[in-house]
């Protein structure tokens, strides 16, 4: 793996093939390479609450032998407390690798910039690459990634960013679809275009969902109001009305496309409850990839050292 940390999905470059490959094989078989990385120890620091990514990462540095050593926001206070930079050089002599679910992705980048050991963005503002990661891990196990169409229904959040720059470099076409005001961000979309035309495929950014959802093979959606953004809940609410995907508008994607959400899912808002139960929703294959993912995520970084 050519990266030493993995903030946005776009650090793995050509490894991101490897580490999709990688998780397909632990995934087969959970027990494997269960001593890998014992003896080391794995910091996992959390500012947000989680639910997949806490328990995913946990037991993923488990099961590959190390120990991991879990640490809550309050606890560390990072730029209150203490500034982040001294606590990267801290962690740096105790652990192997930092894993973060963080409120702002600039305090991740100034982690990642004193740290002599590997930073991992388990989430922030800006980017959520780990779930990305899961994402086309789900989708591969459907269809070949290149030349397959998705569209995302939503917020033009992390997550957003995220399957945009990881589906540009598996040769995939994203289309995101968003309502006036909760696009993604410019520099994002640019960069994704890039990594796209290198790779044969296209982004698009509309507002119209039903257009985007026609002829897709995948169709994902998110919560309208992530974490963080509570009190802008009743404006999102109103600006989102018509962007819930419905078995109505997933009938409109190809016969055998593939229905994804990252979780946890608001039942009524973003998503009818009959599309998560439906036979072609994948929702939690998808989130126990988060498990092979990461496994596989961490080896690459770790047995590259």
């Amino acid at each position: 793996m050519n990266t030493h940390n993995f903030l946005m999905i776009s650090d793995l470059g050509a490894g991101l093939e490897k580490v999709l490959a990688d998780a397909a094989t632990l995934k087969q078989d959970r027990t494997r390479r269960h001593d890998a990385l014992a003896g080391l120890s794995v910091g996992l620091f959390f500012e947000h609450p989680s639910t997949r990514t806490r328990i995913s990462s946990e037991v993923a540095v488990a099961e590959l032998g190390a120990h991991p050593v879990m640490l809550r926001g309050e606890e560390v206070g990072l730029s209150s407390r203490e500034a982040p930079e001294d606590v990267a050089r801290v962690l740096s002599r105790y652990v192997s690798l930092v894993a973060m679910r963080v409120r702002s992705h600039d305090t991740l980048e100034a982690i990642a910039a004193h740290s002599s050991v590997p930073v991992v963005n388990l989430l922030s503002d800006r980017s959520h690459p780990c779930q990305a990661l899961a994402d086309l891990q789900t989708i591969a196990e459907h269809r070949s990634l290149p030349g397959t169409r998705l569209a995302y229904i939503g917020d033009g959040n992390n997550v957003a960013h995220s399957l945009m720059l990881g589906g540009a470099m598996a040769g995939m076409h994203v289309t995101i679809t968003a309502p006036p005001g909760f696009e993604p961000a410019e520099d994002i979309v640019a960069t994704a275009k890039e990594l796209a035309s290198k790779h044969g495929s296209e982004i698009v950014v509309t507002g119209d969902p039903r257009s985007a959802v026609e002829g897709a093979d995948v169709v994902y959606t998110d919560v309208w109001t992530s974490m963080g953004r509570e009190e802008e809940a009743k404006r999102r609410l109103e600006a989102f009305a018509g962007y819930q995907v419905t078995e109505e508008m997933f009938a409109l994607a190809n016969p055998d496309a593939i229905f994804l959400h990252c979780l946890p899912a608001h039942r009524g808002e973003e998503v009818s409850a009959g599309m998560l139960e439906h036979p072609r929703s994948y929702v939690f294959d998808q989130a126990e990839n988060r498990l092979h993912a990461f496994k596989a995520l961490v080896l690459g970084l770790l047995e590259g050292q």
